[in-house]
C-alpha cells in the first residue's frame, strides 16, 4: 500500500512539472560580464532644449562616420538672433514672427546637415517651388508681351482673334519660366538676403562651396522658406511674399 502511494506521488509530481513549464529566463544563461555599451544613453531634456538644437540620442551612430577625416570642420549658424535677422531681410519687417521657431530652423536646414537627423526642408521646398512657379505663370500671362512683327496676311482675309487678356500667352512657356527663375538667379537673390550665413548644410568640400553645390542649396532653401510660410500662414500670404520678395527682385512684376 505504501509503495502504491509513493508511486502515485511521483507520477503527480511529474505531471505537475510538465503542466507548468519552466520560465524562459531560467533556460537562457545570463551574462556575468557587462560592458559600457549596455548602460542606457543619457536622455536629453526636451523641456530645456528646443528640438532643432540637438541630435536625437537614439539616432546617433556608435562610432564616427568620418573616421580619420582630414576635411576641415564647417561652421553652421546656431544663433537664433542671426536667423531672425535673415527672416527680416527676406520677408520684411516682422518677418521673424511669421513662423514658429521649429519651422524657422527647419526651412533653412538641408538634408546633408547632421545626416538629416534633425529634419530637413525637402517637402517645404517642393511646396514653395510650386507656389513660385504658379505666380511666375500668372505674371507672364498678365504681361503685355513683346511687340511682335507684322501679322501675316491671310489669303482668305481671315483675321485672328485678339484680346488684351491674351497678349501675354506668347511669353508663357516652360523655357521662359525656367530662364526667369534660374537656379543661378535664385542663388544671387539669396546672397542679397545673406542666406549663406544661416543655411545649415554639410558641404562636400568646405574649402570650395561652389563645387559643393552652394547655388543649388541656396535656391532650394529660398523655395523652402515660401513653403514654410504657406504651411503656417496660408497661401494668400505665401503668394504675396513670392511676388514681392522673389519675383519682383528678379524682374517679374505681377499686375494684380
Amino acid at each position: 500500500m505504501a509503495s502504491n502511494l509513493s508511486t502515485r506521488a511521483v507520477r503527480s509530481a511529474c505531471l505537475a512539472s510538465k503542466a507548468a513549464p519552466r520560465p524562459l529566463t531560467t533556460l537562457i544563461p545570463r551574462r556575468s560580464v557587462s560592458s559600457a555599451s549596455d548602460a542606457p544613453e543619457p536622455l536629453v531634456n526636451q523641456a530645456d532644449q528646443p528640438r532643432w538644437s540637438y541630435t536625437p540620442p537614439k539616432t546617433k551612430a556608435p562610432f564616427s562616420m568620418r573616421m580619420h577625416s582630414k576635411r576641415p570642420q564647417f561652421h553652421n549658424n546656431n544663433d537664433p538672433e542671426v536667423l531672425d535677422q535673415f527672416y527680416i531681410r527676406m520677408l520684411g519687417n516682422g518677418g521673424e514672427k511669421l513662423l514658429s521657431d521649429e519651422v524657422k530652423w527647419l526651412a533653412v536646414t538641408h538634408k546633408s546637415f547632421d545626416q538629416g537627423r534633425r529634419g530637413f526642408n525637402d517637402r517645404l521646398a517642393f511646396l514653395g517651388k510650386r507656389i513660385v512657379q504658379l505666380q511666375t505663370s500668372l505674371a507672364l500671362a498678365q504681361s503685355t508681351g513683346t511687340a511682335s512683327s507684322a501679322p501675316k496676311t491671310d489669303q482668305f482675309g481671315r483675321v485672328p482673334f485678339a484680346h488684351p487678356s491674351l497678349e501675354g500667352l506668347g511669353s508663357l512657356s516652360t523655357s521662359t519660366k525656367s530662364f526667369l527663375t534660374d537656379r543661378t538667379k535664385m542663388a544671387e537673390l539669396a546672397r542679397k538676403y545673406d542666406m549663406q550665413k544661416v543655411v545649415r548644410w554639410e558641404p562636400r568640400k568646405p574649402d570650395n562651396l561652389i563645387a559643393s553645390g552652394l547655388e543649388l542649396v541656396l535656391a532650394h532653401t529660398m523655395y523652402a522658406v515660401i513653403g514654410a510660410v504657406s504651411l503656417e500662414k496660408g497661401g494668400l500670404v505665401a503668394n504675396k511674399l513670392a511676388q514681392e520678395r522673389i519675383l519682383e527682385p528678379l524682374g517679374i512684376k505681377s499686375v494684380s
